[in-house]
């Protein structure tokens, strides 16, 4: 059910049938109650909407009503209706920090703008909130992964689901779709983040290395093996052990790996003493491992053991809602690197950012923010594509703000899979307001279904 966008209280039964009928032609939602105490079981700190209600009723009034909302919330806006030539009243509301107040009896259209204008300012101080919240996050220490579009906030789901277990997690996505942070993030996040995160790319250590890596060995154990060396193993202890591009990990060394994993013994090349480790295995890899076990290039029985729990990173061109604030961070981090100034995006220029295909994924949107950090806007023409050399052209506020809605309207859309419904609550507007602004910018609900 579609949460109201209006509370109005009003101990008159007709006044609320006449204006609960008025309000839902005009695609406002309204929840109606007749006194204030019942009304104010559903103000919460995150209700999205305002509070209208009349001034003059029995028990609690419009004044202790409104202070008893700022209790909740105080920004959430609340109109009063009062009665004709009741100035002082409407002072004092206003003195007390009421949204506005309006006379009875009152012009419907005059109501309905002044609701609407309400709404939008709640919804502008709940996006500032939410942002605030992010840019907390932001701060923290250590690593952070960022994203509320759906498909990042379905494998955010599945990654707190098992941040207090030792279970061994296969984490497949593109080349700089972010694996390594998101093994960071995971170690960092769970019980084991006191003792060593230890990570090793498979597929950069030389065939010939990677065992001597992995396992370490005693001195002599082969030629120019001089002293003792502890394996990366062995070194994760108790913490965690990252296997980036584990499909390219020899077969031979899969087998001794796959004996690790089910004994969670190690032992060292040219030793003959067995050593028991506690580690955590988060692999990773771009490939298909499932494909590659069934075609013989990949140990089957390895790959059951490492994809205990497998999340799947979205590429950055499934959730592009995401990459202003991606941008936005990527920005900030590389000002600070560099020691100068961050200068936000305007709208069109983060529109035709949401617009390009990312093979690179957040590698790439890194590269380009801090080009951006150290060029300047120049930065965002490199590579000559026609949207590129846009982003800079002459444009008139009308044409930035278009650009700005449909790109919100289209994210807004894909993240709900179509759902018109969805799509209103989270842009918080009416349903024929949403329609006519998808024909308007010449979109379609079908294209965004799975």
């Amino acid at each position: 059910m579609t949460q109201p966008s209006v509370i109005f209280v009003d101990d008159d039964a007709h006044i609320l049938q006449a204006l609960s009928q008025s309000l839902t032609l005009e695609d406002l939602p309204v929840a109606c109650y007749e006194n204030g105490a019942s009304a104010l079981k559903a103000v919460t700190p995150d209700y999205p909407g305002i509070v209208l209600c009349d001034y003059n009723m029995p028990g609690m009034d419009g004044l202790e009503l409104l202070e008893r909302v700022q209790a909740v919330d105080d920004s959430i806006p609340v109109i009063i209706l009062t009665g004709q030539g009741d100035i002082s009243t409407a002072v004092s509301a206003m003195q007390k920090g009421a949204y506005d107040f309006i006379e009875k009896p009152f012009d419907h259209d005059e109501l309905i703008e002044l609701l609407r204008h309400a709404l939008e300012k709640r919804h502008l101080a709940l996006e500032n909130r939410r942002l605030k919240a992010q840019l907390r996050q932001m701060a923290r220490p250590g690593p952070r992964i960022f994203g509320e579009s759906l498909p990042m906030q379905k494998m955010m789901a599945t990654v707190h689901s098992v941040l207090d277990i030792s279970a061994n997690i296969l984490l497949h996505g593109e080349t700089g779709s972010g694996k390594d942070a998101l093994a960071r993030y995971i170690h960092e996040s769970s019980p084991r983040s006191a003792h060593n995160f230890v990570a090793i790319n498979c597929g950069a250590v030389p065939e010939n290395l990677i065992e001597s890596e992995l396992f370490g060995h005693e001195p002599g154990a082969f030629t120019g093996a001089e002293k003792r060396r502890i394996g990366k193993i062995e070194h994760a202890h108790q913490g965690t052990l990252f296997l980036d591009e584990v499909e390219s990990m020899p077969l031979s060394l899969q087998i001794k790996l796959l004996r690790v994993l089910e004994e969670q013994k190690v032992e060292r090349l040219g030793s003959n003493e067995v050593r028991e480790v506690d580690v955590r295995i988060i692999a990773a890899t771009k490939a298909d491992l499932k494909k590659l076990s069934d075609e013989g290039e990949f140990r089957a029985d390895l790959y059951y053991r490492l994809n205990v729990v497998k999340v799947d990173i979205p590429p950055l061109r499934e959730r592009k809602e995401d990459i202003p604030l991606l941008f936005h961070h990527f920005v900030l981090v590389a000002a600070a690197r560099y020691d100068r100034e961050s200068v936000p995006l305007d709208a069109a220029q983060a529109s035709l950012l949401m617009e390009r295909p990312w093979p690179g994924n957040v590698r790439e949107l890194r590269n380009l923010a801090e080009r951006y950090v150290l060029l300047g806007p120049a930065a965002l023409e490199e590579g000559g594509s026609t949207d590129c050399e846009s982003i800079n052209s002459r444009q008139t506020l009308s044409e930035m703000m278009d650009s700005f809605e449909r790109s919100a309207i289209t994210s807004a859309l894909n993240a709900c899979q179509g759902s018109i419904k969805d799509t209103m609550v989270q842009l918080g507007i009416a349903r024929k307001t949403l329609y006519d602004k998808m024909k308007k910018h010449g979109l379609d609900k079908a294209q965004f279904k799975d």
